[in-house]
């Protein structure tokens, strides 16, 4: 064997893996019922595996910690890639970006709250950061939890990468099992109509797969003339042209940086668990250089969503295989404990919030907005499919305008990540406080921007989880 085949030997386990959850998913009814993701399932499939057999036969999860890193930050350059449409002056985008913020900011301040409360009585050795961990899982993803972090290694953190992972994991089952249960219940309840509950017995969307026959969708255009250059590789190859441009940005910070000393290294490093910001920031500076030589008609937005959805599939699946069992078995109450606290806040205050704050299609809204603060993008849309198969409502359309909205005001608050850990490195408790304020300080901004747009709705049927308009 003249060459390295590690990389694609983990490839091709994880391809094996995805294959065989996606017939899973075409076969067995329990899995398309509760609309579980394939990439969860790969997931789960792999995880003993590579905790018990694979290390036998010289396979570990570290090629399955960097292609979680990597694979993040290229989705996020794919998605800001994509050409935006024309921007709608309307309370909806906003009232969706508040929506996803909302979770930040209430999971954040439980996490931080409930780990101070844990330090304090019985988990004394516990990190500062832990409650972070909680957020990062289930806002952000498993990508952005495993990549913050591994960052924290430099404070003397060892395990908040796997303990990441671990909340991303349960919140992709809280997303599938949940948001089953929240159609269900809803139906019952009488938050949607009974003709929206017909589509629920979609066959090809249940199964994954579509049935022989049935009318595909378009998935991407070409923009090229495929002799000269295939599209997707031009489109792929300026995902990779921006990943390389934020590597080497990140390099010449840790060689500016390392001229103020211990400090400046120590960012540095912090930098690098976040890089999946400079990713998006350097594929957005190439779309504006390519609608500056007005080119940026070569880069078709299906063709990148197909680059993203790949990446998240991969990420997901070797995010949740390169859990440590060992370390969860460690940290096993503090993460039941926030997790527990995080599953009943969104199962109780995202329909609260949703019913109360959208004038149209409020339970469609809720099912996306569930689906993206428990898990991923895929599985707030794999549940909006549930009721809106062909995405006929603005739903969608609506998250993909407050998608941008939404990653622009949260840098601020990724960027506060890190305060809680240098309270745990040099013992000072102003650090967590502040980490804690910010987090408070986006409570308050989200409460005031629901009040403005949910109006005489605010606190209407305060009692009751849904308000139904009379």
């Amino acid at each position: 064997m003249l060459f390295d085949w590690t990389f694609f030997i983990h490839i091709g386990i994880i391809s094996g893996a995805l294959m065989l959850a996606t017939f899973i998913r075409a076969r067995v009814q329990f899995f398309q019922r509760f609309l579980i993701p394939n990439a969860l399932t790969a997931g789960f499939i792999l995880l003993p595996l590579y905790n018990y057999v694979f290390p036998l036969l010289g396979l570990d999860s570290l090629t399955l910690q960097a292609l979680t890193y990597h694979l993040l930050s290229i989705s996020f350059v794919a998605m800001s890639l994509r050409r935006a449409p024309k921007r709608k002056r309307d309370g909806r985008i906003f009232a969706m970006t508040i929506s996803v913020l909302s979770q930040y900011a209430i999971q954040t301040v439980l996490g931080l709250v409930l780990t101070f409360i844990m330090i304090k009585t019985f988990i004394p050795d516990l990190f500062h950061s832990f409650g972070w961990l909680m957020p990062l899982g289930f806002v952000l993803g498993p990508g952005q939890a495993f990549s913050i972090g591994e960052g924290w290694r430099v404070a003397g953190i060892e395990n908040a990468g796997n303990i990441g992972l671990t909340f991303a994991a349960i919140g992709f089952i809280v997303a599938s099992f949940g948001g089953v249960f929240l159609i269900n219940y809803g139906i019952r309840r009488g938050w949607m109509s009974k003709e929206r509950a017909e589509a629920m017995n979609k066959k090809g969307i249940k199964r994954g797969v579509y049935p022989r026959g049935s009318r595909l969708p378009v998935g991407s255009l070409l923009t090229t003339e495929s002799e000269a250059i295939d599209s997707l590789t031009l489109n792929g190859g300026m995902v990779f042209i921006a990943y390389l441009v934020a590597f080497l940005f990140l390099k010449f910070m840790g060689w500016a940086l390392g001229f103020i000393g211990p400090t400046g290294e120590r960012l540095a490093t912090n930098l690098w668990g976040i890089g999946f910001i400079f990713a998006a920031i350097a594929g957005l500076g190439i779309k504006g250089l390519l609608r500056m030589m007005r080119i940026d008609h070569i880069l078709d937005n299906q063709t990148l969503n197909r680059v993203s959805g790949f990446s998240v599939d991969f990420m997901v699946t070797a995010a949740i295989a390169a859990i440590s069992i060992v370390i969860v078995k460690q940290y096993w109450l503090p993460i039941l404990i926030l997790s527990s606290t995080a599953t009943i806040g969104c199962l109780v205050q995202i329909p609260w919030f949703t019913s109360r704050i959208f004038k149209d299609h409020q339970f469609d809204r809720m099912l996306l907005i569930f689906g993206v603060s428990t898990g991923t993008l895929s599985t707030g849309l794999a549940l909006l499919r549930v009721v809106d198969p062909e995405f006929e409502t603005p739903v969608a359309s609506d998250y993909a305008y407050a998608s941008g909205i939404t990653f622009l005001l949260a840098i601020p608050f990724i960027l506060s990540i890190n305060l809680p850990v240098r309270a745990y490195e040099t013992g000072n408790m102003l650090y967590f406080w502040l980490a804690l304020g910010v987090a408070l300080a986006y409570l308050l901004f989200v409460f005031i921007s629901y009040l403005l747009l949910a109006r005489g709705r605010a606190f209407a049927s305060a009692g009751q989880v849904w308000h139904k308009e009379k």
